[in-house]
């Protein structure tokens, strides 16, 4: 494995070669997942593995390990989301007339990625986007409580919120 990730790869080449390599990013160097974090704390480590399967299907197996500092929605404070993946990308050439049936057939647990003819890919951009759909939609601290609870509503405010109120005060009046 090697330590320095150039900022372009060619993927193509990588697969012939079944080359792998690992590296570390500061969250602060991935503009669009900083949008959606507290603040750019921290680093992920991600591997690439590139090589064939059985099919002789090209593909690159993407590896990450980050904690990502987001804001719970229940409580409004910071938290360390833990986020630990394994992703397998099937390689695709993005001129080919059958784009959907190649993706179609990949089989099952691979997730398309579409490849210029000359192959460049940038890890980086791989390691945001998978990032990014990480992040959960809500996210919520582990251990975090439901706010599920009555609150008790005072007397003259049920009074008001009473149509028929209204009513009773001009009969108790006649």
């Amino acid at each position: 494995m090697s330590a320095d990730v150039p900022e372009v790869l060619d993927a193509w080449r990588m697969v012939a070669a079944r080359r792998e390599f690992a590296g570390r990013l500061p969250l602060s160097a991935l503009p669009r997942l900083r949008d959606t974090l507290v603040d750019a704390e921290g680093e992920v480590a991600y591997t690439l593995s590139f090589d064939r399967d059985a099919l002789q299907v090209p593909y690159v197996e993407l590896g990450i390990e980050a904690r990502l500092p987001l804001e719970c929605q229940r409580t409004l404070r910071r938290f360390e989301y833990p986020v630990s993946l394994v992703q397998r990308l099937g390689l695709l050439r993005a001129g080919d007339d059958e784009g959907e049936a190649a993706e179609a057939a990949l089989p099952p647990g691979y997730e398309a990625l579409v490849v210029a003819d000359d192959g460049a890919i940038r890890p980086a951009d791989l390691v945001e986007d998978e990032l990014i759909l990480a992040v959960p939609v809500v996210p919520m601290a582990p251990g975090s409580e439901s706010v599920e609870r009555d609150w008790p509503v005072a007397a003259d405010e049920e009074a008001k919120s009473n149509p028929f109120a209204a009513l009773a005060a001009l009969k108790k009046n006649t």
